[in-house]
């Protein structure tokens, strides 16, 4: 199929992309004050990108709502990019180190390291 619309053969790996987006999640989850403040930051830009569309402050106040909740949703879809770029070369540098074979599991290995780490935090912070 996607040979159909480049004139060029694309080699996708599952292991490559399965260990990328374990490593993804892996940095999302340990990472998580990072992440909320990407979130954060896209949100603001995506509502000041978009109060510029509108000529007047009236027209723009009728939809104010829906689209801040909108600009929030795609904030928090676009956030994960940087960390499917840095879990991808963290999935590479284990591929060069240890090989292929342990690019799955040291995936895994890190998610589980960073969900009990990310568990923790929040306690953490409600038992203060």
């Amino acid at each position: 199929m996607l040979s159909d619309i480049f004139p060029f053969k694309f080699d996708i790996n599952a292991t490559t992309i399965a260990g990328a987006s374990l490593w993804s999640l892996a940095l999302y989850l340990g990472f998580s004050p990072v992440s909320e403040w990407v979130i954060d930051q896209l949100n603001r830009w995506f509502n000041f990108a978009e109060r510029s569309l509108y000529s007047s402050e009236t027209e723009f106040e009728k939809t104010r709502v829906a689209r801040e909740s909108q600009n929030a949703f795609y904030a928090s879809l676009f956030s994960i990019v940087p960390f499917l770029i840095v879990g991808s070369l963290c999935n590479y540098g284990v591929e060069i180190g240890l090989g292929k074979s342990w690019a799955i599991s040291m995936g895994i290995l890190a998610c589980m390291g960073c969900g009990v780490y990310e568990l923790g935090r929040r306690d953490g912070q409600s038992s203060r």
